[in-house]
């Protein structure tokens, strides 16, 4: 290993806390000036401001991003990563924007909003979310599998139960999707409901099965949440004794 590697290491080891906090500001004051530019009739001051500020925080976060490759030993596994790819696509609309003309594609600068996600790095609770989502993985796969199961067999029983008396409304089992989705997820809008008594009967139990699914991730997280916070605890306290002198 290299000499400066070692160094830039070993400021990270001493400052790393304090630099989290820097570009976690930096972040927030991005998504703020980027909100700001979707304002009409600004001066022309303000949008030199606005687009200064934009540069100096782009080249801050190129320099992490690219200091960050140059210290893994793992650079391809880096840049192929979740943080690695959100790294790259919070940078690279400022310098799509600055070589190409965007009236034609400007959805690019939507990109933009994937900084938020660099969040994810630096804030603990959010990795303790994340580790979360990793260790339920598999049941929220096989919830994700069963879910739209359940909203076509829904959207098949509310259309041979109402078809006849709402033939524009439950027109099809393509147009009773959208019921389904209503009533599983509890939301309700009220545009599209049954008025046979069997109808109403089959929605009450999808109801209830809704009601059921809402908690079920909330079950989920909660429950991964606390292994991932233990996991937490034994790392912090394997770490804090392996720096003890011995």
């Amino acid at each position: 290993m290299s000499t400066l590697k070692k160094r830039l290491r070993h400021y990270k080891a001493q400052w790393g806390n304090t630099f989290d906090m820097v570009i976690q500001g930096l972040i927030i004051f991005s998504l703020i000036t980027f909100s700001i530019e979707t304002l009409p009739d600004l001066s022309e001051s303000v949008n030199r401001f606005l687009h200064i500020s934009e540069a100096v925080t782009v080249f801050i976060f190129t320099a992490e991003y690219l200091l960050r490759l140059y210290m893994t030993d793992r650079k391809l596994s880096f840049i192929f990563s979740f943080f690695g790819l959100i790294d790259l696509l919070s940078i690279l609309p400022f310098y799509i924007s600055t070589t190409v003309d965007l009236r034609s594609i400007r959805i690019f600068r939507l990109f933009r909003l994937f900084r938020i996600l660099k969040m994810m790095r630096y804030n603990r609770a959010i990795r303790r979310f994340n580790r979360a989502l990793l260790i339920a993985k598999e049941e929220f796969i096989l919830f994700a599998m069963m879910l739209p199961l359940l909203l076509f067999f829904s959207a098949v029983g509310i259309y041979y139960f109402e078809h006849e008396v709402q033939p524009e409304t439950f027109g099809s089992v393509f147009h009773s999707l959208w019921w389904a989705v209503c009533t599983i997820t509890t939301v309700g809008y009220g545009d599209v409901y049954p008025v046979t008594l069997g109808g109403r009967m089959f929605t009450f139990v999808v109801l209830i099965i809704g009601l059921g699914i809402i908690s079920v991730p909330a079950g989920l997280v909660s429950s991964a949440l606390s292994k991932a916070r233990e996991l937490e605890e034994e790392e912090d306290l394997t770490r804090h004794e392996t720096k003890k002198p011995k």
